[in-house]
């Protein structure tokens, strides 16, 4: 199969190519030309130069054409914070021109396409009660994302994969996990304040095999949860904190209730620097990060069978996290 990875020069798109390649397929990749690249990809991998948030869809076409499959593994995700309304901004670029990149890819023949979503999508169908895509708009954003690229595909098949915590690092960048959270705990403090909860996890080359496993054997239109793993929060921040300190800092769970004041402060902050998360702080302190959100087992291991994925890595795709945040400066 010939297979083009749109942002594949970003975490999920690099593991993307590496084992399309172990597979054999021939690969070429859509990126932002913001990085040097040396040394990342054999000669044989097609490297072009464009940003799918600014080409048209005709420009796009021409892209595509002679590929069999594509993987769209642009984001952005939940841990951008833009300027308010932020349902404006997930929608533009998670909805609209992902499924601009898709009617692209369908006029220039192209068969089969994947789409990296979240895993707050199933979560979204999994406890309807709870509203998720109601209340943060990043999951309707991504809930939206997958309904429209099902529904408008006419000749192409789309499968969607939906992603949990992921772990793993890469040549040059840095993990958004350093800006995004790594760097409240670089503080001295001897104690950590983190809600009480668990999720999902895996390595991040898992993502690879799932992408290209995808491709290969997904069903049209089918939402596939992705996950290794359902760990409580401590989990990886004690082998992080291990990873960087030697030794573990103690974990206090804060009340519920005190980390709902929290999100509502943080929120109201946020709106009056003109910005707005695109998960609501104060429900994802106490509707998320306090409880156990994890796939269920048992569509884990389907979606590993059917997608043809592999296991094993994710504590040392956490250590690999954590000292990537890090290589240029002292973690306290």
């Amino acid at each position: 199969m010939k297979i083009m990875v749109v942002g594949g020069t970003g975490l999920l798109g690099y593991y993307t190519v590496l084992n399309a390649l172990k597979k054999g397929h021939q690969v070429g990749v859509l990126a932002l030309d913001d990085i040097n690249l040396s040394g990342w990809f054999p000669e044989e991998v097609s490297v072009n130069f464009g940003d799918v948030f600014a080409l048209s869809e005709e420009e796009l076409v021409s892209y595509f054409k002679g590929y069999d499959g594509v993987v769209y593994s642009v984001g952005p995700d939940d841990r951008i914070t833009p300027p308010a309304p932020s349902y404006e901004f997930f929608h533009e670029r998670l909805v609209l021109h992902c499924a601009k990149t898709l009617r692209a890819a369908e006029k220039a023949g192209v068969k089969r396409a994947v789409v990296y979503n979240s895993y707050f999508a199933y979560f979204d169908r999994l406890y309807p009660d709870v509203h998720f895509a109601e209340k943060h708009p990043y999951i309707k954003c991504r809930v939206e994302q997958a309904e429209l690229c099902i529904s408008q595909a006419k000749t192409m098949d789309v499968m969607i994969l939906e992603l949990p915590y992921i772990f793993g690092s890469m040549p040059e960048r840095v993990p958004l996990w350093k800006d995004t959270f790594l760097d409240r705990f670089a503080n001295g403090k001897k104690t950590i304040m983190f809600p009480k909860g668990g999720t999902t996890m895996i390595a991040v080359q898992h993502i690879g095999e799932a992408g290209v496993g995808a491709l290969m054997y997904g069903e049209h239109g089918k939402r596939y949860p992705v996950g290794e793993e359902n760990h409580s929060f401590d989990y990886f921040l004690d082998i992080m904190m291990v990873t960087l300190l030697g030794k573990k800092r103690k974990i206090m769970h804060p009340a519920r209730w005190l980390l709902g004041l929290v999100g509502k402060w943080m929120r109201k902050d946020e709106f009056k620097h003109g910005k707005e998360a695109g998960l609501n702080m104060e429900y994802t302190m106490k509707e998320i990060l306090t409880r156990e959100l994890y796939i269920k087992d048992e569509d884990i291991v389907s979606t590993r069978e059917e997608l043809k994925m592999t296991t094993g890595g994710l504590e040392e795709a956490i250590k690999e996290t954590a000292i990537a945040c890090y290589r240029n400066e002292q973690f306290k």
